[in-house]
């Protein structure tokens, strides 16, 4: 106890590391058990030769060795278990968990000419990157590196081996963070990138946020675990996300976004965005050109999004965005409005609400799930609808309905003709309505009180002058 005391004594007075520590008893627990058994056994040969009972194990002395036991045998297998993977799947430094290390802190900074209509290639397998410009013809690198180690020799050895390098084959610069230098040992190295705005960029991140921003050049990003963000981009974007998030904004050319992200923001666009891959949420603003989306289970694309589009599992909404649209889902609720243009949607389990802001052809499929669709007040168009299972609810009385036990139907033409509507609906209701019976129209304004009489004018006394 007095042995175990001055060691627990050592390590909160920070003479011996923790870690340290923990890897000792993981490795020589046993020998606790083979002391207290000499110690026992040194107790009944004395209590036999002076005539005495010999003192038993007893109850405590089974628990303390039941429970030292156990906390031997878990801190053996601990020492066996991978902590560099488990490390990396969860994000942690390991500074605060003893078979992690000590964390230790270096610094350090890069620079060189930077080849003219040159192209750089960043590598890093652990860390942040940040690409910045810079005001010169040079590439400028910042470093901050975290190296875990159960003391500084080990750590300066291991920062010796992982320092970042350039390489430059013809115009191609390759920065490599080098953070896999050290072997199986744990290192991170953070990056600030400068360099001249002209230069494309492509970064391939294992885990680590990466930024890059202000660019006249094409940037192409691959991230494994991380927060990946793009902006003032006069060039193409394309992301390959795993298990990361993306945000694309004022990007002059095209962008394209494919993997498994879990969120994904792209706004201000002056191309086309195209999205392929399994998406936790989506959130888009201002595409000038068309925007495509596939997934296992959505199939969507439309010409031009001018307001803001949110899809997630469960719901879609988007505003004022350009056909033709088409849209083919399943168990998702769809939300359109200010939609100009041809309208193809196929869905189930999912209530649809549509409102055209210039009516286009529609032909809508859905079942189990309501219909509504909302037309300008004066537009004309060809209608043929049927329900099964639901009823038909319309504003416009010249359309011929006939509301059954199980089947509903709708046909007729409204106004001149023109666009043809076709509605299909099974185990739900379908609604057409006019544009101005929306439930979030504007509340009419309150009426104006009564005017009171004009009281008179109060009587006003000359007032004296005074001096300042």
């Amino acid at each position: 106890m007095i042995v175990l005391g001055i060691l627990l004594l050592l390590a909160n007075m920070g003479k011996l590391p923790w870690n340290t520590l923990a890897v000792w008893f993981a490795h020589y627990w046993p020998v606790l058990i083979i002391v207290w058994g000499v110690i026992k056994l040194i107790e009944h040969q004395q209590a036999h030769r002076q005539g005495l009972r010999a003192p038993g194990i007893g109850v405590g002395g089974v628990f303390l060795l039941i429970v030292l036991i156990v906390f031997g045998l878990a801190a053996t297998q601990a020492t066996r278990v991978n902590w560099g993977s488990i490390r990396d799947n969860i994000d942690i430094d390991g500074e605060d968990i003893p078979f992690f290390g000590n964390t230790y802190n270096y610094d350090d900074q890069l620079q060189q000419n930077f080849p003219a209509d040159g192209s750089l290639h960043v590598v890093s397998d652990r860390g942040a990157v940040t690409v910045n410009t810079s005001d010169d013809n040079q590439i400028h690198v910042l470093v901050h590196k975290r190296v875990s180690a159960s003391g500084q020799d080990d750590a300066d050895k291991w920062n010796g081996q992982t320092k970042p390098t350039i390489n430059v084959s013809d115009k191609v610069v390759t920065l490599n963070a080098n953070t896999q230098g050290a072997g199986d040992h744990w290192v991170s190295t953070d990056m600030t990138i400068s360099l001249p705005r002209k230069a494309s960029v492509t970064v391939s991140g294992r885990r680590g946020d990466i930024s890059v921003l202000g660019r006249d050049g094409d940037v192409a990003v691959s991230s494994q675990r991380g927060d990946v963000t793009t902006d003032d981009i006069n060039g193409k974007v394309a992301l390959s996300l795993e298990h990361s998030s993306g945000r694309v904004s004022k990007v002059s050319g095209d962008v394209s976004v494919e993997g498994r992200p879990n969120d994904v923001s792209v706004e201000d666009v002056s191309g086309a965005a195209r999205l392929d891959g399994e998406f936790d949420s989506i959130k888009l603003s201002r595409i000038a050109g068309a925007v495509s989306f596939k997934s296992q289970r959505t199939d969507l694309e439309f010409a031009k999004l001018s307001g803001d589009l949110d899809m997630d599992s469960g719901d879609l909404r988007a505003n004022d965005l350009l056909g033709p649209f088409r849209l083919t889902t399943r168990s998702k609720d769809v939300h359109l409005s200010g939609v100009s243009g041809d309208v193809r949607i196929t869905d189930e389990n999912g209530d649809i609400s549509l409102r055209m802001a210039k009516l286009g052809s529609i032909q809508v499929n859905n079942r189990k799930g309501d219909l509504q669709i909302y037309v300008p007040d004066k537009a004309s168009f060809q209608l043929d609808a049927r329900s099964r299972g639901g009823e038909f609810e319309t504003d416009f009385p010249d359309l011929k309905i006939n509301n059954g036990d199980d089947q509903s139907s709708a046909s007729g033409i409204v106004g001149s003709g023109g666009p043809h509507i076709v509605l299909n609906n099974e185990h739900g209701t379908i609604e057409i309505r006019r544009g101005g019976a929306l439930a979030d129209a504007p509340e009419p304004p309150t009426p104006a009180k009564p005017a009171l009489p004009p009281r008179p004018a109060p009587k006003v006394k000359p007032l004296e002058p005074t001096e300042n």
